[in-house]
């Protein structure tokens, strides 16, 4: 495993060995960073010690990065972390706690004059770089501004890549396409709800799991499923749910893929107003036999710089702002409903219940969830930490559904290649228990699609 893209996919030898000087965002991304720097050396600023300390308090996935990897430290008992270095393992390189001098910083300060932490932080990786010109020097840092600054005084700097997904263009296709099938074969697929075996049909392309797409001939054309689980080509009904009609293929595959049992990890990425949390939630209300619990819960993003603790009202109250979004879309759902309608009913029965729960992604921290369909929302602006730790909470009977747009990424230090949404999808492509499906065309309105297609 490597962490920069000086050093991913290459053996280290005592010639090509580097020197990297780590940023504070990159341990509150990944406290087990340490982890991947293979052979090469370590550095650790002590402004970013200062930094962590900041951090250590609250509830968020950043606070408990900062936590773990204070501790993780603090096994490291070797006296000579602050002198020589003390050593990560065998195959490992040294770990350093350094500051710079102060002939170096006042170097740095003649360049850039303010006293912040980034530029203690450029001080050391000069200082590291100067003392080692046989080696290579790189900071570590998802702060693009910092990597730029590192750039205009010489200095190499790189994005932590460790978890970055490479085909991000898998997130701009539309659905796959597949002519010049047997017409027959299609014929057949109408007549046999269980689908016709993989076998018999001559793909060019090599089908995942749960993977949907159009089958077309001269004559005929079909929505396709490949089922994993009996190894078949299925027909994929175009099916509502709750209210909620499949508006274009795409929508059409989300339902199937949501509604299947089977599957257990469903990931649905695209633009906004293209359904996704609406398709999902619909989904949800559907199978409620199926599951003991409906849970909807997405990442609070603050709204006006304005965090909870400045917002009136109780913790439901406090949040009510920032869940908002959720309640739009089960108020669309309520609206094809009749008024009187038993399915409005029920969603009253089971919010009454506690079955049915709207609430913040930092909640289900340490919850174990069995035989629960749970949707989150805006997965987008989350790290492939976070991700993880929500997964690992599914029980038995448990199925979850990300769904987030990787064009509104609100975190600073996430893109479309290193956010959680799209790090899982990267990862769990190939395995029976997962789909993905990408929604491409926007269903909310002709002047949402608009804005999104041109602004």
């Amino acid at each position: 495993m490597a962490t920069s893209t000086a050093s991913k996919g290459k053996r280290t030898t005592k010639a090509t060995k580097k020197n990297f000087i780590i940023d504070t965002n990159v341990i509150l991304h990944d406290y087990k960073c340490l982890d991947n720097f293979e052979e090469n050396d370590i550095y650790i600023p002590f402004v970013v010690l200062e930094e962590l300390d900041k951090f250590k308090k609250g509830g968020d996935q950043i606070n408990f990065n900062a936590r773990a990897f204070v501790r993780e430290l603090d096994l490291i008992t070797d006296d000579d972390l602050f002198t020589n270095g003390a050593e990560l393992g065998l195959g490992r390189g040294r770990l350093y706690i350094v500051n710079a001098t102060a002939d170096t910083e006042k170097k740095i300060s003649e360049a850039f004059p303010e006293k912040t932490a980034d530029n203690r932080i450029l001080s050391v990786v000069w200082e590291i770089a100067e003392k080692n010109r046989g080696t290579k020097t790189i900071l570590v840092s998802k702060d693009i501004n910092l990597r730029m600054k590192a750039r205009s005084l010489g200095l190499v700097a790189e994005d932590y890549i460790n978890d970055k997904v490479v085909d991000v263009e898998l997130f701009d296709r539309s659905e796959t396409v597949i002519e010049g099938v047997n017409p027959d074969l299609i014929d057949k697929m109408y007549a046999l709800p269980e689908g016709v075996d993989l076998d018999e049909f001559e793909f060019d392309i090599k089908l995942d799991p749960n993977q949907c797409f159009i089958l077309s001939s001269e004559r005929n054309s079909v929505l396709a499923r490949y089922n994993p689980f009996i190894q078949t080509v299925q027909k994929v009904e175009k099916v509502g749910s709750f209210g909620i009609h499949p508006r274009n293929a795409e929508q059409t595959f989300a339902l199937e893929i949501l509604n299947d049992p089977k599957i257990k990890l469903v990931g649905l990425t695209g633009k906004a107003g293209t359904g996704k949390t609406l398709l999902a939630l619909a989904a949800a209300l559907k199978q409620h036999r199926t599951y003991q619990q409906i849970l909807l819960a997405r990442p609070i993003v603050s709204l006006s710089n304005k965090d909870l603790g400045y917002l009136p009202g109780d913790e439901k109250q406090k949040i009510a702002p920032y869940m908002q979004p959720l309640f739009d879309n089960l108020n669309v759902i309520k609206s094809q409903l009749g008024k009187n309608s038993s399915e409005l009913q029920l969603i009253d029965e089971l919010q009454k219940s506690g079955r049915f729960e709207i609430e913040a992604l930092a909640f289900i921290r340490g919850r174990s969830l069995t035989d629960t369909f749970c949707i989150i929302d805006e997965a987008q602006n989350l790290t492939p930490h976070e991700v993880k730790t929500i997964i690992t909470r599914a029980g038995e009977g448990t199925k979850m559904v990300f769904t987030g747009d990787l064009q509104q990424i609100d975190s600073p230090y996430l893109d479309a290649g290193s956010n959680g949404l799209a790090y899982m999808i990267d990862k769990m492509r190939g395995q029976n228990l997962f789909a993905h499906v990408n929604l491409v065309k926007g269903e909310r309105s002709e002047l949402s699609e608009l804005a999104s297609n041109l602004l």
